[in-house]
Parts: structure tokens; sequence; C-alpha cells
């Protein structure tokens, strides 16, 4: 398992160098998605400067960056996004 089966966090791997890399990505996607509020849904275009801990719904239609992640929550991070698959009742 590479990464924790309800929020999708990394995990560490045995040996890994650079673990603070994946300590903190795991740490923001934490606070990307407790106590989630989204910026919008609707947007298909993602926004070129999102601040960091921005969180958005990709709808159906989505370009550029989101391009095929329709359906997933976008996290914004370090100038660029991350991905993840919503749970049911979030």
């Amino acid at each position: 398992m590479t990464d924790t089966p309800v929020l999708s966090l990394p995990l560490l791997a045995p040996s890994q160098a650079q673990k603070h890399v994946t300590v903190n990505e795991a740490l923001s996607r934490i606070d990307g998605l407790a106590q989630l509020s989204l910026v919008s849904a609707t947007l298909i275009t993602p926004p070129l400067a999102a601040p960091d801990g921005d969180v958005y719904a990709v709808p159906f239609g989505a370009i550029n960056a989101w391009a095929g992640q329709a359906g997933k929550v976008a996290i914004s991070l370090n100038g660029g996004w991350v991905f993840v698959t919503p749970k049911r009742g979030w």
C-alpha cells in the first residue's frame, strides 16, 4: 500500500530519501480536506494563481491542468494541483 485507504495520503516508504516531502504533502492534503470548503464546483478552467489550500470540485469538461480529473477534488499546492477522489458523503 502506498496511500492511506480513506484520504489517499501518501505513506513513507522504507529507506525513503526526502521523507519531509511526503510528510508535507500528506499534511497539505489533510489541511485541504478537513472541514472541506470548496471555492467552486463549476469552474472548468483552473485559476492561474490559486493560493495554496484553495479547494475546487473538478466538473466534467474541465480543461488544462484539470483535464481528465473530473469528479475529483483539486487542492492548490506549491503552484500545482493535488487531486483526490472524494468519498461518498463528502
